[in-house]
């Protein structure tokens, strides 16, 4: 597959060892990652790469003015065509929370759980090919 042709998948917490470990899974899904500290930070790199992102991976408690719920109601408002996956360990989403077609798991994840998650949850147009050969 040529590199212009791999989705990326924007991957969003403020703890720098889940960050890298969220992306290093994401990468071997077949996804190029961005890498956000924070919903802010987050929403600047969906705006500039609006047309290559099609997964959001976010934690909910990060500084700044923007949270994980909050990044996901914006990006289904803005960005309609990015799926949305949400993990936390310490808040677990209460009705309204969330955009209904996003979608929720517990950390401490395993590249395993992320990897079913994504190979169920995600349309199969949007699954880069590494990931349609993990189901």
């Amino acid at each position: 597959m040529e590199a212009s042709n791999i989705p990326f998948a924007l991957v969003v917490d403020d703890e720098p060892m889940i960050l890298m470990h969220a992306s290093a899974i994401l990468e071997d899904a077949g996804f190029r990652t961005l890498e956000a500290i924070n919903g802010d930070e987050a929403k600047r790199l969906l705006a500039e790469y609006t047309e290559n992102v099609i997964l959001l991976f976010s934690d909910v408690d990060m500084p700044g003015e923007t949270n994980g719920f909050a990044l996901a109601r914006h990006v289904e408002e803005s960005y309609p065509h990015v799926e949305i996956v949400i993990a936390s360990g310490r808040v677990t989403p209460g009705p309204g929370d969330m955009p209904p077609k996003a979608t929720f798991i517990n950390k401490p994840f395993s590249e395993h759980s992320v990897v079913s998650h994504l190979a169920e949850k995600l349309p199969d147009g949007k699954k880069p090919e590494p990931l349609k050969k993990a189901v």
